[in-house]
């Protein structure tokens, strides 16, 4: 017996419905992008491994999907030495010997590839560089609901300029695409400096990075959860308590800032002082002001607690949650100062975004908010109705098509009746029926689905048929 065709966990098939939505969502983003300046590039869907690994922190590392090196890789391998004490399959240093017979990756992220593209091609780029990227991602991550292996990313960076401009424009762009969408969301925002200073007011500048990781995991995990995962890390009762406070701080935006710029200038039990801190207080401060000027529509909030765990976030950081419906972020990123460093080219501050179009697809299915008549493929139907008919009605079709509207000829001469089902399954609004009568009076007939309205028209009066189904 043949197997079971099937797809790997974590991926799905997407059919003609699901991709007019999905199509929906990349429009609509990539309108809001061109509408900021943002130009369009592509890279392939799998790097180098040298040009992944590291860039993620170890968390990260251990998600990326390695690529085997074609023909026989694992040819001329001294197994021994990857042994490592033990019997079975974890015998082997599997991280060692991966880097052996794998140099290849398929990509983590559209991020560190635009950094990797910005360094091989600046020859050819005017800074500041903003663009746009559309493309599939791939993460070895365990399989759940909102959480895909292979998803879409829909990436707006800008690099080359440190202004908090360019952080308000994507703040501009993501209240935009939402409102546009009919989704409300809150736009969570932080600052990484602000973390670093937390480090260094509870005594633990060097655990900045396990301090980050803990905190990132704050709404799946909980607050409990996260001071037990410092405290594994070398962080002290006191320290943790220095931190507590913090991430259940509440308030308006300016009294958040407030009370940290009084935390972060010796106002904690530690009485430590941290610029970092300030600086990245500074920053949210300017940030908050634009914001305002710019009248924003969506909430925008600060979330001390927000630290979104990619290791390259360097100063400002985002994350848009939507309010209606109960999934994870839709939208994030953030400022990185160095990302290009690592290629060679050091001092190339960046800052972007990066909508999740499978989650974002999600939402707007849950509240309903795709519009309505989305997933029909044509406008009109022309029924079949014998060969003569079909002759008659080919010039028809062209010059509507020609113009921009979508139809379709029945393959087939049928029954009315499976011509009839055929439109209704596909949502096709309008249907046409030529016979003898019609094609002997130069016309023909369109009938309105819905309501039932039938009209006739001579059959080179396309623009009133047009006008007609619109």
């Amino acid at each position: 017996m043949a197997q079971k065709p099937s797809i790997p966990k974590g991926t799905r098939d997407f059919g003609p419905a699901e991709m007019a939505g999905r199509n929906y969502i990349f429009d609509t983003i990539r309108s809001v992008f061109k509408c900021y300046g943002y130009a369009p590039i592509e890279t392939p869907a799998m790097e180098n491994l040298a040009t992944l690994l590291g860039k993620y922190g170890d968390e990260g590392d251990k998600l990326l999907f390695r690529i085997l090196n074609s023909g026989d890789a694992f040819s001329g391998i001294d197994f021994g030495q990857f042994s490592i004490e033990g019997d079975g399959p974890d015998r082997y240093n599997s991280k060692a010997l991966s880097l052996k017979v794998c140099e290849k990756g398929l990509r983590y992220d559209l991020t560190v590839p635009f950094a990797r593209y910005v360094v091989q091609h600046q020859g050819d780029i005017t800074f500041p560089f903003k663009r746009y990227q559309i493309q599939p991602v791939w993460r070895a991550d365990r399989p759940q609901k909102g959480r895909y292996r292979e998803f879409y990313q829909c990436d707006a960076d800008v690099i080359g300029s440190g202004s908090l401009l360019n952080e308000l424009e994507l703040v501009q762009i993501v209240d935009r695409v939402f409102s546009l969408f009919g989704i409300r969301v809150c736009i969570k925002i932080n600052n990484r400096k602000v973390l670093t200073g937390l480090s260094e007011i509870c005594g633990f500048p060097d655990k900045v990075v396990a301090i980050t990781v803990a905190i990132d995991k704050i709404d799946k995990i909980g607050l409990e959860a996260v001071e037990a995962e410092m405290k594994d890390a070398g962080l002290t009762e006191d320290a943790v308590e220095v931190i507590r406070p913090v991430l259940t701080l509440q308030g308006t935006f300016s009294e958040k800032l407030a009370s940290m710029r009084n935390l972060m200038s010796g106002g904690s039990s530690s009485g430590a002082v941290s610029q970092a801190g300030l600086k990245g207080l500074d920053e949210l401060d300017e940030l908050h002001r634009l914001i305002e000027a710019a009248s924003i529509s969506q909430e925008v909030e600060l979330d001390l607690s927000l630290a979104r765990g990619l290791n390259y976030y360097t100063g400002a950081i985002f994350e848009v949650k939507a309010k209606d419906f109960p999934i994870g972020s839709i939208c994030g990123g953030g400022r990185y100062d160095n990302l290009t460093g690592i290629f060679g080219l050091p001092g190339m501050s960046g800052v972007g975004i990066s909508f999740g179009a499978d989650r974002i697809y999600d939402v707007l299915t849950g509240l309903e908010k795709f519009p309505a008549g989305m997933t029909s493929s044509a406008k009109i139907l022309f029924a079949n109705m014998g060969t003569e008919e079909v002759k008659y009605l080919v010039p028809v079709v062209r010059q509507l098509r020609e113009n921009g509207v979508a139809c379709e000829i029945y393959p087939d001469t049928a029954k009315l009746k499976k011509q009839f089902d055929y439109a209704d399954r596909k949502a096709i609004p309008f249907i046409s029926i030529v016979g003898g009568d019609e094609m002997a009076r130069s016309e023909v007939n369109i009938k309105n689905l819905a309501s039932g309205e039938q009209r006739s028209f001579a059959k080179d009066a396309i623009g009133e048929i047009i006008d007609f189904v619109k």
